[in-house]
């Protein structure tokens, strides 16, 4: 099979043959039909998480994974439903199955946790071998470049802002804020508008391009921050809203000036949702965050039945995407693209 694999950090993925791998009986193989690219892979690629544990060479990347089963290990039960043809999309973050997180579904954030892309071959192969309690079984209709994204930038914000929600940090009268409109913020967006029970959803980037993107799906506002102060866009978005500070935000970023905005602009008693890590480091002021009762949620990823409610909005046609498709041949010139913040909404691999 095709497979593109990290042999030697902070160089380019060499693209080669390697032969299909074989499967645990527990398993399935999944043969891809399409990978989404994600600014992790350039992490990965790059060095970045081998300070947070070391992942040895070769790796296949790749963790925006959907396509078809090919073979079914000899153990995986009939009630799992799953049959040979069946289309799919793998969920991330396979964990022990009995650590406290994963008795209640939280697999993600298992201590044990395995990632595909991340050690397990991921999603830049036309084969790889799938636990089979991590696949999920989606409608024939719905086009697998549109379903590799949503597993990681498509879930991701879902679970964010689901958290800011439970919390009591959405409602009518309050303010969302959706900062970094890139592969994660076109679809915030989206889930702010559908989760936000009508609150005005208001879009933050540098990029007009990306800005346009948010306004066509859903944006009430849209602030464009380049080279504007936290008092510039607190008057931009008083101009808005009537108020110049957010209820809630969610962060698709994770870049440090980006968050000193931020919390400069968050409200007394306002959630603040960070899924992106652009940057490594938190470096705000804290009295405000104590003097104002603030809330920060660290959201990572999401669990199998996050995935499973967003794969039900795109089955009913909930979800918008903005997409680009390559080739496997194309996979190094996008890395490249990705690490200069030039892709506007999502590139995916097809096979």
């Amino acid at each position: 099979m095709k497979a593109a694999r990290i042999l030697e950090y902070k160089k380019a993925l060499v693209l080669e043959d390697i032969p299909v791998p074989d499967i645990q009986p527990d398993e399935v193989l999944v043969k891809v039909a399409a990978c989404g690219m994600c600014r992790s892979d350039v992490l990965l690629i790059d060095g970045f998480f081998q300070g947070y544990g070391d992942i040895p060479p070769p790796v296949i990347p790749g963790h925006e994974i959907t396509g078809t089963i090919e073979k079914i290990g000899s153990v995986v039960p009939k009630v799992a439903g799953i049959e040979e043809g069946d289309h799919v999309v793998v969920a991330p973050g396979w964990g022990d199955g009995v650590c406290r997180h994963c008795m209640v579904g939280d697999t993600h954030i298992c201590p044990n946790v395995r990632w595909p892309g991340f050690g397990p071959d991921g999603g830049f192969a036309e084969y790889i071998p799938v636990p089979a309690r991590y696949v999920i079984k989606v409608p024939k209709h719905l086009k697998f470049e549109q379903l590799a994204p949503l597993t990681d930038a498509g879930l991701t914000p879902y679970r964010g802002l689901k958290k800011i929600r439970n919390a009591g940090g959405l409602g009518p009268d309050r303010v969302i804020g959706v900062f970094g409109i890139g592969g994660l913020g076109a679809y915030a967006v989206q889930y702010a508008k559908l989760l936000g029970a009508g609150g005005p959803v208001v879009a933050v980037a540098r990029n007009e391009e990306k800005l346009q993107v948010a306004k066509k799906y859903g944006a009430d506002h849209i602030i464009a921050i380049e080279g504007k102060s936290s008092e510039d866009v607190g008057k931009e978005l008083r101009k808005a809203t009537g108020q110049d500070k957010f209820d809630a935000i969610i962060d698709c970023a994770g870049a440090t000036e980006m968050m000193q905005l931020a919390f400069s602009r968050l409200a007394i008693s306002g959630h603040y949702a960070d899924v992106g890590f652009i940057g490594d480091r938190i470096d705000i002021p804290l009295f405000p965050r104590v003097s104002g009762e603030q809330t920060f949620h660290g959201s990572f990823w999401g669990n199998n039945a996050d995935l499973t409610e967003v794969m039900a909005l795109a089955a009913e046609g909930k979800i918008q995407h903005t997409i680009k498709t390559i080739s496997f041949d194309d996979i190094n010139e996008y890395i490249d693209l990705m690490r200069d913040n030039k892709i506007v909404g999502r590139a995916v691999v097809t096979f």
